[in-house]
Protein backbone atom coordinates (compact mmCIF):
# COMPACT_ATOMS: atom_id res chain seq x y z
CA UNK A 1 0.00 0.00 0.00
CA UNK A 2 1.35 3.37 -0.97
CA UNK A 3 1.82 5.94 1.78
CA UNK A 4 -0.28 9.02 1.04
CA UNK A 5 1.71 12.18 0.48
CA UNK A 6 1.79 14.68 3.33
CA UNK A 7 -0.84 17.35 3.28
CA UNK A 8 0.22 20.45 1.45
CA UNK A 9 0.74 23.32 3.84
CA UNK A 10 -1.50 26.33 3.76
CA UNK A 11 -0.64 29.52 1.96
CA UNK A 12 1.90 32.18 2.92
CA UNK A 13 2.52 33.28 6.49
CA UNK A 14 0.71 36.56 5.84
CA UNK A 15 -2.52 34.64 5.24
CA UNK A 16 -2.09 32.82 8.51
CA UNK A 17 -1.50 36.15 10.26
CA UNK A 18 -4.67 37.61 8.77
CA UNK A 19 -6.64 34.58 9.92
CA UNK A 20 -5.26 34.85 13.47
CA UNK A 21 -5.94 38.58 13.59
CA UNK A 22 -9.53 37.98 12.52
CA UNK A 23 -9.83 35.22 15.10
CA UNK A 24 -8.47 37.57 17.80
CA UNK A 25 -10.86 40.40 16.95
CA UNK A 26 -13.82 38.02 16.80
CA UNK A 27 -13.41 36.83 20.39
CA UNK A 28 -16.39 38.09 22.36
CA UNK A 29 -14.57 37.80 25.69
CA UNK A 30 -11.79 40.07 24.43
CA UNK A 31 -14.35 42.63 23.30
CA UNK A 32 -15.96 42.52 26.74
CA UNK A 33 -12.62 43.07 28.47
CA UNK A 34 -11.82 46.05 26.26
CA UNK A 35 -15.28 47.56 26.78
CA UNK A 36 -14.86 47.19 30.55
CA UNK A 37 -11.49 48.93 30.31
CA UNK A 38 -13.05 51.79 28.33
CA UNK A 39 -15.84 52.07 30.89
CA UNK A 40 -13.19 52.26 33.60
CA UNK A 41 -11.50 55.14 31.80
CA UNK A 42 -14.79 57.05 31.51
CA UNK A 43 -15.46 56.44 35.21
CA UNK A 44 -11.98 57.69 36.12
CA UNK A 45 -12.60 60.85 34.08
CA UNK A 46 -15.91 61.60 35.81
CA UNK A 47 -14.55 60.85 39.30
CA UNK A 48 -11.46 62.98 38.69
CA UNK A 49 -13.49 65.96 37.49
CA UNK A 50 -15.53 65.74 40.70
CA UNK A 51 -12.60 65.08 43.05
CA UNK A 52 -10.28 67.85 41.85
CA UNK A 53 -10.90 71.59 41.77
CA UNK A 54 -8.84 74.56 40.63
CA UNK A 55 -8.22 76.78 43.69
CA UNK A 56 -9.31 80.40 43.76
CA UNK A 57 -6.74 83.13 44.60
CA UNK A 58 -8.23 83.41 48.08
CA UNK A 59 -7.88 79.66 48.74
CA UNK A 60 -4.31 79.74 47.44
CA UNK A 61 -3.38 82.59 49.76
CA UNK A 62 -4.94 80.82 52.73
CA UNK A 63 -3.17 77.57 51.87
CA UNK A 64 0.21 79.32 51.53
CA UNK A 65 -0.25 80.95 54.93
CA UNK A 66 -1.09 77.59 56.52
CA UNK A 67 1.87 75.97 54.78
CA UNK A 68 4.27 78.62 56.10
CA UNK A 69 2.83 78.25 59.59
CA UNK A 70 3.41 74.51 59.56
CA UNK A 71 6.97 74.94 58.29
CA UNK A 72 7.71 77.36 61.13
CA UNK A 73 6.21 74.99 63.70
CA UNK A 74 8.32 72.12 62.33
CA UNK A 75 11.46 74.27 62.51
CA UNK A 76 10.69 75.25 66.10
CA UNK A 77 10.37 71.61 67.06
CA UNK A 78 13.68 70.86 65.34
CA UNK A 79 15.43 73.68 67.20
CA UNK A 80 14.15 72.31 70.51
CA UNK A 81 15.42 68.87 69.54
CA UNK A 82 18.86 70.24 68.67
CA UNK A 83 19.04 72.10 72.00
CA UNK A 84 18.07 69.02 74.01
CA UNK A 85 21.04 68.13 76.30
CA UNK A 86 20.06 64.46 76.14
CA UNK A 87 20.54 64.30 72.39
CA UNK A 88 23.20 61.65 71.55
CA UNK A 89 26.46 63.28 70.51
CA UNK A 90 27.45 60.42 68.22
CA UNK A 91 24.35 60.75 66.03
CA UNK A 92 24.18 63.34 63.25
CA UNK A 93 21.71 66.16 64.02
CA UNK A 94 19.66 65.53 60.87
CA UNK A 95 19.43 61.81 61.67
CA UNK A 96 18.14 62.48 65.19
CA UNK A 97 16.04 65.61 64.73
CA UNK A 98 15.34 65.46 61.03
CA UNK A 99 16.33 67.93 58.31
CA UNK A 100 14.97 71.50 58.21
CA UNK A 101 11.38 71.67 56.98
CA UNK A 102 10.89 72.83 53.40
CA UNK A 103 7.98 73.47 51.07
CA UNK A 104 8.84 70.25 49.21
CA UNK A 105 8.21 68.24 52.37
CA UNK A 106 4.90 70.04 52.97
CA UNK A 107 3.51 70.66 49.46
CA UNK A 108 0.81 73.22 48.99
CA UNK A 109 -1.66 70.55 47.87
CA UNK A 110 -1.80 69.25 51.48
CA UNK A 111 -3.57 72.44 52.52
CA UNK A 112 -6.08 72.62 49.66
CA UNK A 113 -9.40 70.81 49.97
CA UNK A 114 -10.37 69.70 47.42
CA UNK A 115 -6.92 69.82 45.92
CA UNK A 116 -6.24 70.57 42.25
CA UNK A 117 -4.85 68.07 39.81
CA UNK A 118 -1.10 68.47 39.29
CA UNK A 119 0.32 67.26 35.99
CA UNK A 120 3.84 67.83 37.31
CA UNK A 121 3.30 65.70 40.42
CA UNK A 122 0.81 63.12 39.15
CA UNK A 123 1.63 62.70 35.47
CA UNK A 124 4.43 60.16 35.80
CA UNK A 125 2.82 58.39 38.77
CA UNK A 126 -0.36 57.97 36.78
CA UNK A 127 1.56 56.56 33.81
CA UNK A 128 3.08 53.91 36.11
CA UNK A 129 -0.35 52.94 37.45
CA UNK A 130 -1.82 52.79 33.94
CA UNK A 131 1.07 50.55 32.84
CA UNK A 132 0.30 48.10 35.65
CA UNK A 133 -3.40 48.00 34.79
CA UNK A 134 -2.70 47.64 31.07
CA UNK A 135 -0.27 44.77 31.71
CA UNK A 136 -2.88 42.96 33.83
CA UNK A 137 -5.49 43.48 31.11
CA UNK A 138 -3.07 42.27 28.44
CA UNK A 139 -2.39 39.14 30.52
CA UNK A 140 -6.12 38.36 30.52
CA UNK A 141 -6.48 39.15 26.82
CA UNK A 142 -3.51 36.98 25.83
CA UNK A 143 -4.71 34.15 28.03
CA UNK A 144 -8.27 34.39 26.74
CA UNK A 145 -7.09 34.36 23.12
CA UNK A 146 -5.25 31.06 23.30
CA UNK A 147 -7.43 29.61 26.06
CA UNK A 148 -10.48 29.84 23.84
CA UNK A 149 -8.60 27.89 21.16
CA UNK A 150 -8.08 25.02 23.58
CA UNK A 151 -11.54 25.09 25.15
CA UNK A 152 -13.36 25.05 21.80
CA UNK A 153 -10.86 22.56 20.29
CA UNK A 154 -10.35 24.89 17.33
CA UNK A 155 -6.61 24.53 17.92
CA UNK A 156 -6.78 20.94 16.70
CA UNK A 157 -9.02 21.86 13.78
CA UNK A 158 -6.60 24.60 12.72
CA UNK A 159 -3.81 22.06 12.26
CA UNK A 160 -5.78 20.37 9.47
CA UNK A 161 -5.43 23.62 7.53
CA UNK A 162 -1.86 24.52 8.60
CA UNK A 163 0.14 21.46 9.62
CA UNK A 164 3.32 23.30 10.56
CA UNK A 165 2.82 23.85 14.25
CA UNK A 166 5.66 26.32 14.83
CA UNK A 167 4.16 28.60 12.16
CA UNK A 168 0.78 28.42 13.86
CA UNK A 169 2.23 29.35 17.23
CA UNK A 170 4.42 32.08 15.71
CA UNK A 171 1.38 33.70 14.12
CA UNK A 172 -0.59 33.61 17.36
CA UNK A 173 2.31 35.04 19.33
CA UNK A 174 2.87 37.83 16.84
CA UNK A 175 -0.81 38.79 16.90
CA UNK A 176 -0.77 38.73 20.71
CA UNK A 177 2.36 40.89 20.91
CA UNK A 178 1.04 43.45 18.42
CA UNK A 179 -2.35 43.56 20.15
CA UNK A 180 -0.67 44.05 23.55
CA UNK A 181 1.52 46.83 22.14
CA UNK A 182 -1.53 48.58 20.66
CA UNK A 183 -3.35 48.17 23.97
CA UNK A 184 -0.39 49.63 25.87
CA UNK A 185 -0.09 52.58 23.48
CA UNK A 186 -3.83 53.25 23.63
CA UNK A 187 -3.86 53.08 27.44
CA UNK A 188 -0.97 55.53 27.74
CA UNK A 189 -2.50 57.84 25.14
CA UNK A 190 -5.78 57.84 27.06
CA UNK A 191 -3.91 58.65 30.28
CA UNK A 192 -2.03 61.49 28.59
CA UNK A 193 -5.29 62.87 27.25
CA UNK A 194 -6.99 62.52 30.63
CA UNK A 195 -4.10 64.18 32.47
CA UNK A 196 -3.97 67.05 29.96
CA UNK A 197 -7.72 67.58 30.25
CA UNK A 198 -7.62 67.55 34.05
CA UNK A 199 -4.73 70.00 34.07
CA UNK A 200 -6.68 72.36 31.83
CA UNK A 201 -10.00 72.08 33.67
CA UNK A 202 -9.16 71.41 37.35
CA UNK A 203 -5.37 71.76 37.38
CA UNK A 204 -3.03 73.72 39.59
CA UNK A 205 -1.79 75.94 36.75
CA UNK A 206 1.86 75.02 37.41
CA UNK A 207 4.10 74.66 34.36
CA UNK A 208 5.87 71.26 34.34
CA UNK A 209 9.61 71.55 35.11
CA UNK A 210 12.40 70.96 32.64
CA UNK A 211 12.80 67.31 31.75
CA UNK A 212 9.25 66.44 32.75
CA UNK A 213 8.03 65.42 29.31
CA UNK A 214 11.06 63.27 28.52
CA UNK A 215 10.64 61.45 31.83
CA UNK A 216 6.90 61.00 31.31
CA UNK A 217 7.22 59.73 27.73
CA UNK A 218 10.06 57.41 28.74
CA UNK A 219 7.91 55.98 31.52
CA UNK A 220 5.03 55.50 29.10
CA UNK A 221 7.29 53.76 26.59
CA UNK A 222 8.48 51.31 29.22
CA UNK A 223 4.85 50.88 30.24
CA UNK A 224 4.04 49.74 26.70
CA UNK A 225 6.89 47.22 26.93
CA UNK A 226 5.48 45.93 30.22
CA UNK A 227 2.07 45.53 28.57
CA UNK A 228 3.61 43.40 25.82
CA UNK A 229 5.34 41.26 28.46
CA UNK A 230 2.02 40.85 30.28
CA UNK A 231 0.22 39.76 27.11
CA UNK A 232 2.88 37.22 26.16
CA UNK A 233 3.06 35.83 29.70
CA UNK A 234 -0.70 35.38 29.75
CA UNK A 235 -0.57 33.64 26.38
CA UNK A 236 2.38 31.44 27.33
CA UNK A 237 1.05 30.35 30.71
CA UNK A 238 -2.40 29.59 29.32
CA UNK A 239 -0.89 27.68 26.42
CA UNK A 240 1.01 25.53 28.92
CA UNK A 241 -2.05 24.81 31.08
CA UNK A 242 -4.58 24.81 28.21
CA UNK A 243 -7.06 26.65 30.41
CA UNK A 244 -7.56 30.39 30.95
CA UNK A 245 -9.02 29.98 34.43
CA UNK A 246 -6.15 27.78 35.57
CA UNK A 247 -3.58 30.25 34.24
CA UNK A 248 -5.33 33.16 35.96
CA UNK A 249 -5.48 31.19 39.21
CA UNK A 250 -1.79 30.33 39.06
CA UNK A 251 -0.93 33.97 38.44
CA UNK A 252 -3.10 35.10 41.36
CA UNK A 253 -1.57 32.57 43.75
CA UNK A 254 1.93 33.57 42.68
CA UNK A 255 1.35 37.32 43.13
CA UNK A 256 -0.81 37.18 46.26
CA UNK A 257 0.82 34.32 48.16
CA UNK A 258 4.19 33.23 46.79
CA UNK A 259 5.69 36.68 46.38
CA UNK A 260 4.49 37.88 49.79
CA UNK A 261 5.92 34.73 51.39
CA UNK A 262 9.27 35.36 49.70
CA UNK A 263 9.30 38.98 50.90
CA UNK A 264 8.64 37.84 54.46
CA UNK A 265 10.88 34.75 54.60
CA UNK A 266 13.58 35.38 51.98
CA UNK A 267 13.89 39.14 51.44
CA UNK A 268 17.24 38.66 49.67
CA UNK A 269 15.35 36.97 46.81
CA UNK A 270 13.28 40.06 46.06
CA UNK A 271 15.28 41.08 42.95
CA UNK A 272 13.95 37.90 41.29
CA UNK A 273 10.25 38.58 41.88
CA UNK A 274 8.17 39.38 38.81
CA UNK A 275 6.17 42.25 40.30
CA UNK A 276 9.31 43.92 41.63
CA UNK A 277 10.90 43.72 38.20
CA UNK A 278 7.71 45.01 36.58
CA UNK A 279 7.74 48.04 38.90
CA UNK A 280 11.47 48.61 38.37
CA UNK A 281 11.00 48.50 34.60
CA UNK A 282 8.46 51.32 34.57
CA UNK A 283 9.60 53.57 37.44
CA UNK A 284 11.91 56.37 36.23
CA UNK A 285 14.59 55.71 38.86
CA UNK A 286 14.12 51.97 39.24
CA UNK A 287 12.99 50.29 42.45
CA UNK A 288 14.94 50.34 45.72
CA UNK A 289 14.48 47.08 47.63
CA UNK A 290 15.11 46.45 51.33
CA UNK A 291 16.86 43.07 51.59
CA UNK A 292 17.22 42.84 55.36
CA UNK A 293 19.93 43.91 57.81
CA UNK A 294 23.67 43.37 58.07
CA UNK A 295 26.06 43.87 60.96
CA UNK A 296 28.71 46.54 60.39
CA UNK A 297 32.20 46.72 61.91
CA UNK A 298 30.85 48.33 65.08
CA UNK A 299 28.31 45.53 65.59
CA UNK A 300 25.33 47.70 64.66
CA UNK A 301 22.59 46.56 62.31
CA UNK A 302 22.48 48.43 59.02
CA UNK A 303 19.74 48.08 56.38
CA UNK A 304 20.75 46.46 53.11
CA UNK A 305 19.30 48.23 50.08
CA UNK A 306 19.41 47.12 46.46
CA UNK A 307 18.59 49.30 43.46
CA UNK A 308 16.80 47.29 40.81
CA UNK A 309 17.23 49.26 37.59
CA UNK A 310 15.00 49.31 34.54
CA UNK A 311 17.64 47.71 32.30
CA UNK A 312 18.15 44.74 34.61
CA UNK A 313 14.39 44.36 35.01
CA UNK A 314 13.85 44.42 31.24
CA UNK A 315 16.41 41.64 30.71
CA UNK A 316 14.93 39.52 33.51
CA UNK A 317 11.34 39.89 32.31
CA UNK A 318 12.39 39.13 28.74
CA UNK A 319 14.13 35.92 29.81
CA UNK A 320 11.18 34.78 31.95
CA UNK A 321 8.72 35.51 29.14
CA UNK A 322 10.88 33.72 26.58
CA UNK A 323 11.15 30.69 28.87
CA UNK A 324 7.40 30.44 29.52
CA UNK A 325 6.50 30.96 25.87
CA UNK A 326 9.32 28.74 24.62
CA UNK A 327 8.36 25.76 26.75
CA UNK A 328 4.79 26.07 25.55
CA UNK A 329 5.85 26.21 21.90
CA UNK A 330 8.11 23.16 22.26
CA UNK A 331 5.37 21.12 23.95
CA UNK A 332 2.82 22.24 21.38
CA UNK A 333 5.13 21.12 18.58
CA UNK A 334 5.85 17.70 20.07
CA UNK A 335 2.94 16.43 22.13
CA UNK A 336 -0.15 14.75 20.80
CA UNK A 337 -3.26 16.85 20.54
CA UNK A 338 -6.71 15.37 21.01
Amino acid sequence: MLTPPPAAPAGPFSGLLRAEAHRFLARRSIRVLLLLALAGWVTALVVSLVAFETPTPERLAEARATQQEQIELADQGREQCLADPLRPADVAPDDWCGPPATADQLPLSLFLEPEPFSLSADGTTGAVSVAALAAALAFLVGGTFVGAEWSTRSMVALLFWETRRPRVMAAKLLVTAVAAAVLGLLAQALWLGLATLLQAVVGDGVTPPAGFWSELLGTQGRGVLLTVVGGLLGFGLTNLLRNTGAATGVAFVYVAIVENAVRALRPAWQPWLLTNNAAALVLPDGLTLYLGDRVDAQGAYQPVEYLLGSGQAAVFLTLVTAAVVGVGVVLFSRRDLH
